[in-house]
């Protein structure tokens, strides 16, 4: 939660508003909703404080990646919201003590999976 904390407020610093946190669906989960000028962004966060178990980045499996695409088509669905202008964006944390670097990645999701 530390790390979705960190996530939201610097996307609010980059002027994307936040629209929902922890959005649920029967596929899954989405940790934050938010908007970008005309864009829906659906927004993993993943954070490590170690290598031991990959990077933030690396944890986002083939299969990761496609249940995402399924919570964000139901998001949509559910919020008659057409399937144009949206996208899947990771943040990921990497954690040393109380320091830490920050990486957003703009549609590291696309619809063939990463």
């Amino acid at each position: 939660s530390r790390g979705e904390e960190l996530a939201a407020t610097y996307l609010e610093e980059k002027g994307y508003l936040i629209l929902q946190r922890n959005y649920r669906s029967g596929a899954g989960e989405i940790d934050i909703v938010a908007q970008d000028g005309d864009c829906l962004v659906f927004v993993e966060v993943r954070a490590r404080s170690n290598r031991e178990y990959g990077t933030p980045e690396e944890s986002i499996t083939l299969s990761k990646a496609q249940r995402l695409i399924e919570v964000a088509q139901g998001y949509l669905q559910e919020q008659g919201e057409s399937a144009g202008g949206w996208r899947i964006d990771l943040v990921a944390i990497h954690w040393q003590g109380d320091l830490y670097r920050l990486d957003h990645i703009v549609n590291a999701v696309t619809g063939d999976g990463l």
